[in-house]
């Protein structure tokens, strides 16, 4: 008898592009891919915090390095884009969110919002793509999302429709990139302890509302999150695509 082999879960000798790494979520997924061994390089507007962690990673003997890049400037993203080699993976956790009652929602909350978590992702997913396309290769694009990319939330309906249609368009790429051996796929967490989360944390209803969606009765960490990136971005996942890995403790089970 033949026991079936374990799909690796390194990434040895694979590029990994992570943009929103400055802090949060983006620099946990940094690390993480970092430490499975992808060369990753870090991405955001903010170029000292990316240093800063670059420097720990290399101090680790991990491969890493940094970058300007904004989601919101299209050209200069595309750009700056095809100045480098292709990427293998892309972790896409540049988002923003401006919470408050639907009625009091101003049109530029909603186009700032909308700016970063839906016309730069989008754009950027594309970009990255395009790269593996030309070059041949076969790659896994990570959006991160929400579990507000499924239900609703108290004043949240700006940022619950960016993510909703985050979903809606990697299930479409993920429909179109397939014949390429291009996975699209989307990490959905729940509440994170993060400073973008701070405000709502220390709001006491809020947290009361939190508390007691999460069946797991905790509120997330950024290492939750660190596990299933490496999931979609290694060959363990390599027949996962168009779908959305649900990172909620079971907010969305109900």
């Amino acid at each position: 008898m033949t026991l079936p082999k374990t799909p690796s879960f390194r990434l040895d000798g694979r590029r990994a592009l992570v943009v929103g790494a400055s802090s949060g979520i983006g620099s946990g997924c940094a690390v993480a891919l970092a430490e499975a061994g992808a060369h990753v390089v870090l991405a955001a507007r903010r170029i000292a915090p990316l240093e800063a962690t670059v420097a720990e990673l290399k101090e680790r003997g991990l491969c890493a390095e940094a970058i300007t890049f904004d989601v919101t400037d299209i050209a200069k993203a595309e750009a700056d884009l095809g100045s480098l080699a292709p990427f293998d993976v892309l972790v896409n956790s540049a988002g923003l969110a401006r919470h408050g009652p639907a009625l009091e929602t101003t049109t530029e909350d909603f186009d700032t919002v909308m700016g970063v978590n839906l016309r730069g992702a989008y754009f950027l997913t594309r970009a990255v793509a395009q790269g593996m396309i030309k070059a041949g290769m076969p790659g896994s694009i990570i959006n991160v999302s929400s579990q507000m990319g499924h239900v609703g939330g108290i004043d949240r309906a700006v940022y619950a429709a960016s993510k909703h249609a985050v979903e809606g368009f990697t299930k479409a790429m993920a429909i179109e990139w397939g014949p390429a051996r291009i996975r699209v796929n989307t990490i959905c967490p729940t509440f994170i302890l993060t400073d973008l989360t701070r405000a709502t944390f220390e709001n006491p209803n809020r947290r009361a509302w939190i508390e007691d969606k999460i069946k797991l009765g905790r509120a997330g960490e950024i290492e939750d999150l660190m596990g299933a990136v490496i999931y979609l971005a290694s060959d363990a996942s390599s027949l996962v695509t168009g779908t959305a890995l649900k990172v909620d403790g079971g907010w969305t089970a109900e």
